[in-house]
């Protein structure tokens, strides 16, 4: 009789820092990465650093409006330019070690006795410019020679689960406002929180709350398995809360059929993608090591309703639980993928078969050049 389970990845895949390493080159140097929400570098001169594989960057804006992004590297002796996670410049990035000072697109504007050097080209020694989208109201940066394309790798997820574009862009990602954001520090592997995400077969047994608010989920699907589908609100349901109660008023630009449901999205290698009437919850992931994954999550909601003083605390809690729900679970998973017991891997039920596309996709990725990680 043939079995309907499927083999997961062994347990040193969530373990061996080699693997970690090889996924740090592979994928999140090679794909399209999140790394900041517009608002976040909203003028001129703000700027935020953030960890993509094995790189430092340095995401700012540039007097023209438009987002930048570089290897936060100073190209004279290789000192870190900006040490802090946040903050703002007037003009200028200047190195704390030797004052060779960069303007907001990158090029090399000032060193001690820089005119004495006319040797030193001021575009070409100037910082290491990343590519960059602006897309969903947040900051998207690849540090491949030659990225992949943006429409078919980033879009093209969101057209997969939801069937359109359209479907996404009437939630107005662009212009809803940060109401809350929370960071988790997960002692647990990038990938155990994708395939945690990805299933609902987990939901009935850790998310008390939410499968209260999504009764369907208590079958074990998540919403995200099937195309263009949105789990429905409970009966006596009224909002996306903690305890059900009312939430905010929808989002003005939604489709009928987009009230009273819930649709999640992954988009590969690290966003997750909430999308419910009033308000939007937005995951990035930033991977550390083989055992650390830093989440930050936004909650999303219209400008006016966060100018307004509103209640935001039941929509945001709720989430807030969920994700600590998972957190502690893949925490608890962590440990074990290093046990002689996990060193075949485990199974997938039927309910589960899709990770098995993430599983594969993540193999292939880390075979693209010739590895022998299997």
């Amino acid at each position: 009789m043939t079995s309907s389970l499927l083999p997961t990845l062994a347990g040193h895949y969530y373990t061996d820092p080699s693997i970690f390493a090889a996924e740090q080159e592979l994928i999140f140097e090679q794909m399209w990465f999140c790394v900041a929400r517009g608002e976040d570098v909203a003028t001129p001169g703000a700027y935020r650093t953030v960890e993509v594989g094995r790189e430092s960057l340095l995401v700012t804006r540039a007097q023209d409006g438009a987002a930048r992004a570089f290897l936060n590297v100073c190209r004279h002796r290789g000192a870190k330019l900006c040490v802090e996670e946040s903050g703002a410049v007037k003009r200028t990035f200047r190195c704390m070690y030797h004052a060779w000072a960069y303007d907001l697109d990158g090029k090399l504007v000032a060193a001690p006795n820089l005119v004495k050097m006319p040797d030193v080209d001021r575009v070409e020694y100037g910082l290491r410019k990343v590519h960059v989208r602006e897309w969903l109201g947040y900051v998207w940066v690849c540090l491949a020679d030659t990225p992949p394309s943006f429409e078919d790798e980033v879009m093209g997820a969101c057209v997969e689960r939801l069937g359109d574009l359209a479907s996404i862009e009437r939630y107005g990602l662009d212009a809803l406002t940060v109401g809350r954001r929370i960071t988790y520090d997960v002692r647990a592997n990038w990938k155990l929180i994708i395939e945690n995400f990805m299933e609902c077969y987990h939901c009935s047994t850790i998310h008390p709350e939410l499968v209260h608010v999504l009764p369907e989920f208590a079958g074990g699907y998540a919403a995200q398995y099937y195309v263009g589908h949105g789990a429905e609100f409970g009966r006596d349901v009224e909002g996306f809360t903690v305890d059900g109660s009312a939430g905010q008023r929808p989002i003005s630009t939604i489709a009928a059929e987009q009230d009273r449901r819930y649709y999640a999205i992954t988009i590969k290698p690290q966003v997750f993608i909430n999308l419910v009437p009033d308000h939007v919850i937005f995951h990035r992931m930033y991977p550390l090591s083989a055992d650390r994954t830093i989440v930050e999550c936004d909650w999303l909601y219209p400008p006016e309703v966060v100018a307004s003083g509103a209640d935001l605390s039941p929509g945001v809690e709720l989430f807030d639980r969920v994700n600590r729900q998972d957190f502690e679970a893949c925490e608890r998973c962590q440990p074990s993928m290093s046990s002689r017991a996990y060193a075949a891997g485990g199974v997938l039920v039927p309910s589960e078969h899709h990770i098995a596309a993430f599983h594969q996709w993540t193999q292939d990725r880390l075979t693209s050049r010739k590895s022998n990680l299997r």
